[in-house]
């Protein structure tokens, strides 16, 4: 016999529930056969969380026993928690990932040397570049985290709205191989304070906090990631500076 599971999620004109499609899928890929019930009024779904004395929907039913929400219902699956949880490298893994095959497929195109300085400082370029538009997509929320560590931005609250527009402007400086003069400084100046102000909170003063080097709501730890951008950034002053 086929198992299934009736679901009550809400369809409006004006809103579908992602989480009730989630559930329906989740439900699909558990072998279930669905029983949808969408509800497709404010009123119909007042009245469906009255009668069962819930809150919210989606709502799923599996042989006669309300399991719940998503959340829920993921807990029955043993599947744990929906979405990122806890501390996370996800976002940074993605963008060093996607700088470095940026930088690759650059070459590629080139038909240039893929183990060369200029590979090296491509990728730092990217990476510099898709870091910034991160921060930038909410300038508070990332000055609200980076003021907590970062030794100027302490001092000078204003740096921490500066910093990504100088970030995003050495690395889009390097993509476009202006002088080193008009560049290296820039990137020399923010990754030496930055290095030092993540040495500081983390390998002295011990401190445990979140970096915000991927945005203001990320939950990367800070500590050898965020050194590591900062000496990506020296490094690619250097470079420009010698090479």
């Amino acid at each position: 016999m086929s198992k299934v599971a009736k679901l009550y999620r809400m369809v409006t004109d004006e809103h579908i529930c992602p989480y009730g499609l989630r559930s329906k899928d989740l439900l699909k890929r558990e072998g279930y056969e669905v029983e949808d019930h969408p509800l497709t009024s404010r009123e119909q779904t007042d009245e469906f969380k009255a009668k069962h004395d819930v809150k919210t929907t989606p709502q799923t039913f599996i042989d006669g026993q309300r399991i719940g929400g998503y959340d829920e219902l993921r807990e029955y699956f043993g599947k744990g928690e929906a979405g990122q949880t806890g501390t996370s490298y996800t976002p940074v893994i993605a963008i060093f990932s996607v700088a470095a095959l940026l930088s690759l497929a650059y070459q590629y195109g080139l038909a240039a040397d893929y183990l060369s300085i200029r590979t090296l400082l491509l990728f730092i370029a990217f990476a510099m570049t898709l870091l910034a538009v991160q921060k930038l997509q909410d300038l508070y929320s990332f000055t609200t985290s980076f003021i907590t560590y970062d030794l100027l931005a302490m001092k000078w609250l204003r740096y921490g709205y500066i910093y990504p527009f100088v970030e995003a402007y050495v690395g889009i400086g390097m993509l476009a191989q202006l002088p080193a003069w008009a560049v290296a400084p820039f990137a020399l100046f923010i990754g030496v304070v930055g290095a030092v102000s993540v040495f500081k909170a983390v390998y002295i003063d011990k401190r445990e906090l979140k970096c915000a080097c991927v945005g203001g709501d990320s939950n990367v730890p800070l500590g050898f990631v965020s050194l590591s951008e900062n000496l990506f950034m020296i490094a690619g002053a250097v470079i420009m500076l010698l090479w």
